[in-house]
């Protein structure tokens, strides 16, 4: 039975909401799932991820297969990484604890990344709902004006004749 990590559609016309399942890839988009592993909002910005890692990492481990856009999520959230992560430890790479310390790393740069975007993203909301004068003002460069000192009247020299 092959299965698959899929988004199950919910919510009303025009307001899409998501579950994250875990489905058999024969049932219906909407219809019978194994297992729920988390909920995607892609109305809020930045978009809403909430998942399970660890029932996604195992659902990884034993085959199952994401569509695009939950390979995205699961990519986005760091579970691909984690799944990368352990591999090696299988392989004899590394030990688990610099594979977790890795991740640890990994998961802090991203998460300050994550909050720098969304920090510049409402600071240009707020740049977008100020009324136009305010946002003229805002925009223009002020720029002091310069006292022009008296210029030399030169008069351009001719070049020497040799």
């Amino acid at each position: 039975m092959p299965v698959k990590i899929r988004l199950q559609r919910h919510g009303s016309k025009k307001r899409p909401f998501y579950f994250i399942v875990v489905a058999d890839a024969r049932s219906p988009r909407d219809g019978k799932f194994i297992q729920k592993l988390g909920t995607y909002n892609p109305l809020t910005v930045p978009a809403t991820i909430q998942i399970d890692r660890q029932k996604a990492l195992d659902w990884l481990h034993k085959g199952a297969q994401p569509t695009d856009t939950v390979r995205r999520i699961l990519s986005f959230k760091g579970v691909l990484y984690l799944k990368h992560l352990l591999r090696g430890v299988k392989l004899g790479l590394f030990d688990e604890a610099t594979a977790m310390v890795k991740f640890q790393k990994w998961h802090e740069e991203h998460e300050a990344n994550n909050a720098r975007r969304q920090e510049a993203h409402r600071k240009d909301q707020r740049a977008r709902r100020q009324p136009p004068i305010v946002r003229k003002a805002v925009e223009a460069p002020v720029v002091a004006p310069v006292a022009e000192a008296p210029a030399a009247e030169a008069a351009p020299e001719a070049p020497a004749a040799e």
